[in-house]
């Protein structure tokens, strides 16, 4: 299976996902600053933030690449789907818990949630449709 990944596409999810969180977090920064939310200097990023983001969007794009050439998808409304079973599964349920268990402010984990969902989306359709 391994053979089968297109690792082009799954560069380009990475750095695509990368791009698109940054968008957001500019456009939700005052509001996650406000909320109490961890936010770096997006004028001036520590240098080890680009490195590190993008290693952990290349993990994500290479296991939803996995899944997606294992499960055979091709189309764009399987890749859609795949993104949000993904996201339900795994940042819904992590950030709900933190809202649950260490009194993370609802609206701050939301935000997050929404950036993962569009990471996700970005990701596998790429992934799956540029295979």
């Amino acid at each position: 299976m391994i053979e089968e990944l297109n690792y082009v596409a799954i560069v380009a999810a990475a750095a695509a996902a990368v791009v698109v969180s940054f968008g957001y977090y500019i456009v939700f920064g005052n509001r996650l600053q406000a909320l109490g939310g961890a936010v770096a200097d997006v004028e001036s990023p520590p240098a080890w933030m680009l490195p590190a983001e993008l290693l952990r969007s290349l993990v994500v794009a290479a296991v939803v690449a996995g899944l997606a050439a294992g499960m055979g998808l091709k189309a764009w409304g399987s890749s859609l789907t795949l993104a949000v079973a993904l996201w339900i599964g795994f940042p819904v349920v992590l950030l709900s818990g933190s809202v649950i268990h260490e009194h993370v402010p609802w609206m701050l984990a939301t935000i997050h949630a929404g950036d993962w969902l569009l990471k996700l989306l970005v990701i596998a359709a790429i992934v799956t449709l540029w295979s």
